[in-house]
């Protein structure tokens, strides 16, 4: 008796014989365009300055910084998104660097702009923790505690200086209620309708955000638990998301990523907005750590971990291997 085929008839195992084949039928592809780098912009300093805690990651000098966005062009980046870190004599109770036209935030901005124009979108933290002297996103009331309203106004003069300087995006990272429908209100005040809102709809009360604190030289004594999101919260996340929409934000952001992937996953099915998700700092640094005691590969974990946030829905993805990232992509095609 002839048998023919065997069981099983259906092998899944056939479209993953070879690279080219498992490339074919890939469902997920990244993309250099789909990054955006953040960077750090020191003031006072003639040389980049190492962040311990994020092994090849800098305060850049205004001079470093130039070289960096120019880099990123080259690798096809999107975007870069620019955090300034102030004297820590300038630090107030206010922020009054977030605003100053000459502080570190704003002279970045226009040496950015300065060095690449429109090849790359040129973004700006929209926020008073790294210039205020009690590290708090926010104005305090009387009580210490975050005056969500008070905090709105400074973050309108804010949008208003960061646009004045030349980023083509503010992203408010704050969490303050409303403050969406405030900054766009001030930048079409000053005639800044162009300029796009990357909003911060959830962004939850992480524990990963740790070494994030050293790059930015943070002040804060306490937590950010009254206004970043519950980890243990979803539902929470969608309203913010309606909230933020109806207000104006051109796209939205979950952050971080990796250990919120299910969130990122429920936005992305709900919006018709672009969807961003920041692989924040502590992610990064736990692969640093990893590759270096020679526990994990590092260059198929960056890439893996990096695919899973597009799959899981984000259009774009900020992250601090961005350009490395994008070389990566690039000489995987050649």
């Amino acid at each position: 008796m002839t048998t023919y085929g065997s069981f099983p008839g259906t092998r899944p195992r056939r479209l993953r014989t070879t690279p080219a084949m498992r490339r074919m039928v890939a469902e997920t592809r990244l993309h250099p365009a789909d990054f955006i780098l953040p960077a750090f912009v020191r003031e006072g300093v003639s040389e980049p300055v190492p962040i311990a805690a994020m092994p090849g990651v800098v305060q850049h000098t205004r001079d470093s910084l130039k070289k960096a966005a120019a880099e990123a062009v080259a690798a096809g980046v999107s975007g870069i998104m620019l955090f300034g870190v102030p004297e820590e004599a300038k630090k107030d109770a206010v922020g009054t660097p977030g605003t100053d036209p000459d502080g570190i935030l704003q002279v970045a901005l226009r040496d950015v702009r300065a060095e690449v124009g429109d090849e790359l979108l040129v973004m700006s933290d929209l926020c008073l923790d790294e210039t205020t002297d009690h590290g708090h996103c926010g104005v305090l009331d009387e009580q210490g505690r975050v005056d969500n309203d008070a905090t709105l106004e400074r973050y309108a003069e804010m949008a208003q200086v960061q646009a004045d300087a030349g980023a083509h995006v503010v992203g408010p990272s704050g969490m303050m209620d409303g403050q969406i429908g405030v900054i766009r209100d001030a930048l079409d005040q000053i005639g800044r309708e162009d300029v796009a809102i990357l909003a911060y709809t959830a962004k939850y009360a992480s524990a990963f955000y740790g070494p994030f604190r050293e790059a930015v030289g943070s002040s804060l004594k306490g937590d950010r638990k009254t206004y970043q999101q519950d980890p243990a919260n979803v539902r929470e996340s969608m309203r913010e998301l309606a909230l933020d929409l109806e207000e104006g934000a051109d796209m939205v952001m979950v952050k971080p990523a990796g250990p919120y992937l299910d969130i990122l996953a429920r936005v992305a099915d709900t919006v018709d907005v672009p969807v961003a998700a920041y692989q924040i700092s502590g992610e990064y640094s736990m692969i640093e750590a990893a590759a270096e005691k020679g526990w994990i590969d590092r260059d198929r974990a960056v890439l893996e971990a990096l695919t899973g946030i597009k799959r899981a829905g984000a259009q774009n993805i900020l992250t601090y291997w961005a350009t490395e990232a994008a070389r990566m992509l690039e000489r995987g095609r050649q």
